[in-house]
């Protein structure tokens, strides 16, 4: 089974440039989208053979989240329970036989850190919300998790050091999400490698490679022998992010 997660920074925008042609091009059977900025009667794409899940903001043009897949769930759940971030339609969770995939777009700290603090209450919540469905079964969580966790995973880490999505306490927060059981599988399987998922628009990042990775596929411990493969498809555009792509075993 391939699981596509990609940040499509508006999903009509971003067909626009490419992504019908991505997606049927890849054949994935599942993919997590967001910063999808649509509301279901905005949405004018509905590819055959795909069951299609949608969580839009209440503010219109902002936010969401969404998942196209070949195999019906069996449950599907809108956000974690926290009104501040549901009403941002960040999280969607299906439901399968053998495991729980949780789909999020993580609050960015904005300029100035000024949304940090809320981003912190985030974290604690949606580490608690995943290790609560660890209990029942395996957790494939992936999306826009808007942290470099490591100096590998950022062009220039000394320059970002206070950056949103480079502080000392957003990368901490994904210590303790992998301390509590989790494993962030590109880097488990590509323990040395450099790629990014997102480059700024300003000042030709992406043309000079200067990025930052902060989209994942994270897994609980117990289920990184069923990953398969991953990847980073950093040469497809249409997003300031790129598509990122897990292989499990069915």
């Amino acid at each position: 089974m391939r699981i596509i997660s990609w940040n499509v920074a508006g999903l009509r925008a971003c067909l626009n440039k490419g992504f019908d042609q991505f997606f049927e091009q890849e054949k994935a059977d599942i993919y997590c989208l967001q910063e999808t900025k649509v509301l279901e009667s905005e949405n004018p794409f509905h590819p055959h053979g795909y069951y299609e899940y949608l969580y839009p903001a209440e503010k219109k043009g902002y936010s969401g989240t969404m998942i196209y897949t070949k195999q019906k769930p069996l449950s599907v759940s809108y956000g974690i329970g926290v009104e501040e971030y549901d009403k941002e339609g960040r999280t969607i969770t299906l439901e399968y036989e053998n495991f729980y995939l949780v789909n999020c777009y993580v609050p960015n700290s904005k300029r100035e850190l000024e949304r940090l603090p809320s981003r912190m209450i985030f974290e604690d919540e949606i580490r608690q919300y995943l290790n609560d469905l660890r209990k029942k079964k395996n957790v494939i969580y992936c999306g826009d998790l808007n942290v470099a966790h490591e100096e590998i995973d950022i062009k220039n880490p000394k320059t970002n050091h206070f950056s949103a999505g480079f502080t000392d306490e957003e990368r901490n927060k994904m210590t303790e999400l992998l301390n509590s059981g989790f494993i962030d599988t590109y880097r488990y399987y590509n323990p040395e490698e450099i790629k990014y998922t997102w480059w700024s628009y300003m000042h030709n990042a992406r043309s000079k490679d200067i990025g930052w990775r902060i989209d994942y596929f994270i897994v609980n411990k117990e289920f990184i022998s069923k990953v398969k493969n991953t990847k980073i498809y950093s040469e497809v555009l249409g997003s300031d992010h790129c598509p990122i792509e897990i292989e499990i075993e069915k």
